[in-house]
């Protein structure tokens, strides 16, 4: 194809050859089959834009694989192949992008070589997946991105000790805990502001404590003990806190920052971004961090093909969140994600799988760890047709042993609830008949500080009620369940711990006929939250399990969000933007008394400010509760000034309301005063401001409303 020429040089030529290009018919021109001169045409417009393929720049895509064997040039095609085999799985190996360097004067391969890569991701995975990998015994693969050689050249060859910095104190980051009045605190999001307030019930209304615009770009979340408060950005992920307000603590680089998650003794942050291909030919990849919370520093990268991290039934942006799952208690020393037949548990010492190897789970579906333990509860459907039973198995960590295992047949579904002391595991069992066209519910009661584990099963007096909720008392042994098929369900509770039964878990009420479908247990236990949402349009009624009976019921029309305050105390209900109208919060007494309502436009988040668990111990919170009239004299003189305090605020408020009035009226009593001649004039010197000048009269006007005609038959007057 002849190189591109302008119109300028073609007038230019078309002169020197005296041609008038005016004169020539330029229709009539045929050029030759496929050729065109260098003169794009406008129609082919669109192909003259077609995506040039992504090159990656630098060496980001290039590994270096050392601890090789040292071998002959013979075996040479032998040892690539494998290689080959073992990279090739990860990612596609360019072409010529394989290179094993070999002495000149041995013939022998010099223990290493480099695999270029098409991307920078798929080299990184080759990274953390094959370092560490035993060929053979004598073999295991050192694997490092080739970007990383030049920081390893720049350490010094000499050790220098390195610099120790004065102590300096932070700041109490617990110190809200030390309110005076015992308020909690929490968190709202309504359009561009994220404002921190005290509750303050007594007062009736909230105080503001830190308000800001912007804060976030997507949403907010407190750490498990209520230390940090957590902003998501396009950069990344930050932590705030301080002893009166509320400081940047740290920041966590993660571009495109999706989803955060915090381990349950806020020692680590979890940080995820999901990266759609540009390209169809590229894979959809995810990248997980995960970073010391305190320091800042990254402690361990997972990332691959998004594919690979979906798995589990609650699914969020694509993949199951949290896609790691942190193990029992707060020492935070274990986390694991479900795979495909496997189970991988890695501990937080080294960031690496326990005994370097995943738990295998033929078939595995589910799992779930704990609250306070380090034991894992996994579920394997059926197989086989049904020729091998389902399971429940529970699972020691890190010994992996199986502490107990219970077979289950005929089964659709599962779920496995935990109750939060870690004492008991309810499994709800969906079985089908034989014919397959309907289920039926059952659970399995697991009591795990019991001598081996014993399991009872319960089953409802209707076995074929739907189950709409179900949920365990924290700190307790109860549960309720809310069950039945028609649009007002009943509401059952039962106890795993009576007088009669201690080991037999025995039903303890039934309420029939509730517009309820969500179950919210105070934190304290005793009280329950019956709430009935979305078709219910916000129905609340609280109920006092020990005594078996409703307190209060309530209504916070089109409700979409409850949560408890982490004492038990206040209860709050929100109504949130996936609703155009009544936005804002309310906040409750334990027993259902309506404190306050704080409307809000755009309003998109509510969270409770949690609190670490108590310092106390067990029997010295007993010996309070026994003798909680002698420490609630103090409160009570308190909440008596308190309200004394409301009642002179009342008084002077409406003391203020009357003088204003007072001085409305006499305001307009000295225009009437000035206007007193204007008014002479207009009525032609006649006083009308005295009403002892007028006479009043009584007048009655009879007016006709309707007239009816009454037609009489002729022949029956003639009878």
């Amino acid at each position: 194809m002849a190189s591109i020429v302008s119109m300028a040089d073609i007038e230019a030529t078309a002169k020197g050859l005296g041609i008038d290009l005016s004169a020539v018919n330029l229709d009539s021109i045929t050029l030759p089959p496929g050729e065109d001169f260098g003169i794009k045409s406008d129609d082919d417009e669109d192909l003259y834009h077609e995506e040039a393929l992504e090159q990656e720049a630098g060496f980001g895509n290039v590994i270096v694989v050392d601890n090789l064997p040292v071998i002959p040039l013979e075996k040479f095609e032998k040892l690539e192949g494998v290689i080959r085999k073992i990279y090739g799985q990860i990612g596609t190996i360019r072409e010529g992008g394989f290179w094993m360097p070999v002495n000149p004067e041995t013939k022998k391969t010099l223990g290493y070589c480099f695999i270029e890569y098409n991307t920078s991701q798929d080299a990184k995975s080759a990274k953390e997946n094959t370092n560490g990998y035993k060929l053979d015994k004598s073999h295991i693969f050192a694997v490092n991105l080739f970007d990383e050689i030049e920081k390893y050249m720049k350490i010094p060859d000499e050790w220098t000790p390195a610099e120790i910095k004065p102590y300096a104190p932070g700041e109490n980051l617990h110190k809200w805990l030390t309110d005076e009045k015992a308020r909690d605190q929490f968190v709202i999001r309504a359009g561009p502001f994220t404002e921190v307030f005290w509750n303050d019930p007594r007062q009736m209304m909230p105080e503001l404590v830190y308000r800001r615009q912007y804060w976030t770009e997507s949403f907010v979340q407190w750490s498990p003990l209520g230390t940090y408060l957590a902003t998501v950005h396009r950069q990344g992920a930050a932590i705030w806190g301080g002893a009166s307000t509320f400081n940047r603590l740290m920041r966590f680089a993660h571009p495109q920052v999706k989803l955060i998650d915090f381990s349950p003794g806020e020692k680590y942050i979890v940080t995820y971004s999901s990266h759609e291909p540009s390209n169809p030919r590229e894979k959809h990849w995810v990248l997980l961090n995960f970073f010391d919370l305190r320091t800042g520093k990254l402690m361990r990268d997972f990332r691959g093909n998004a594919d690979d991290f979906v798995s589990g039934s609650s699914t969020v942006t694509g993949v199951s969140w949290p896609v790691f799952r942190w193990g029992g208690g707060r020492e935070d020393k274990f986390f694991a994600r479900l795979g495909k037949n496997v189970i991988s548990v890695y501990e937080t010492e080294t960031f690496t799988l326990i005994d370097k190897k995943s738990l295998k789970v033929e078939n595995v579906a589910d799992f779930t760890w704990s609250p306070t333990d380090p034991i894992i509860a996994c579920f394997v459907p059926e197989l086989g047709g049904g020729n091998q039973p389902a399971r429940v198995s529970l699972i020691q960590v890190p010994s992996k042993e199986e502490m107990r295992q219970k077979n289950l047949f005929n089964v659709s579904d599962i779920q496995m609830y935990w109750q939060n002391n870690g004492e008991y595991l309810a499994v709800k069992v969906d079985r089908h008949t034989k014919t397959k066209k309907s289920t039926t519910t059952g659970f399995e009661l697991f009591r795990i500080k019991e001598r081996d584990i014993p399991i009872e099963v319960l089953e409802l007096e209707n076995k074929n009620d739907k189950i709409v909720a179900f949920a365990w008392e924290p700190k307790g042994h109860r549960f309720a369940i809310i069950h039945g098929d028609g649009p007002r369900p009943d509401i059952s509770f039962y106890s795993m711990r009576t007088a009669q039964n201690a080991g037999r878990v025995s039903k303890l009420a039934t309420l029939k006929s509730k517009q309820a479908n969500a179950l919210y247990w105070s934190p304290a236990g005793r009280f329950v939250l019956l709430a009935g949402l979305k078709g219910f349009n916000g129905q609340l009624e609280f109920y006092n399990v020990d005594e078996l009976e409703t307190m209060a019921t309530g209504e916070h029309f089109m409700a979409t969000y409850i949560e408890w305050d982490p004492t038990g105390r206040y209860c709050a209900t929100s109504v949130t933007s996936v609703h155009e109208m009544e936005n804002g919060f309310h906040i409750w007494s334990f027993n259902g008394k309506l404190l306050y309502r704080i409307p809000k436009d755009q309003f998109y988040q509510f969270l409770w400010r949690p609190r670490p668990p108590s310092l106390l111990s067990p029997e010295k919170e007993e010996e309070i509760s026994k003798n909680l009239k002698k420490y609630s004299k103090k409160y009570e003189a308190e909440d008596q000034d308190v309200s004394l305090q409301l009642s002179e605020q009342d008084r002077k408020k409406r003391k203020m309301i009357q003088e204003e009035w007072d001085q409305w009226v006499a305001q307009w009593k000295k225009l009437h005063e000035e206007e007193q001649q204007l008014r002479l004039t207009l009525r032609d010197g006649e006083a009308s401001d005295e009403e002892e000048e007028y006479e009043a009269k009584e007048v009655e006007c009879e007016e006709v409303i309707d007239v009816t005609e009454e037609i009489v038959d002729s022949d029956e007057d003639q009878d």
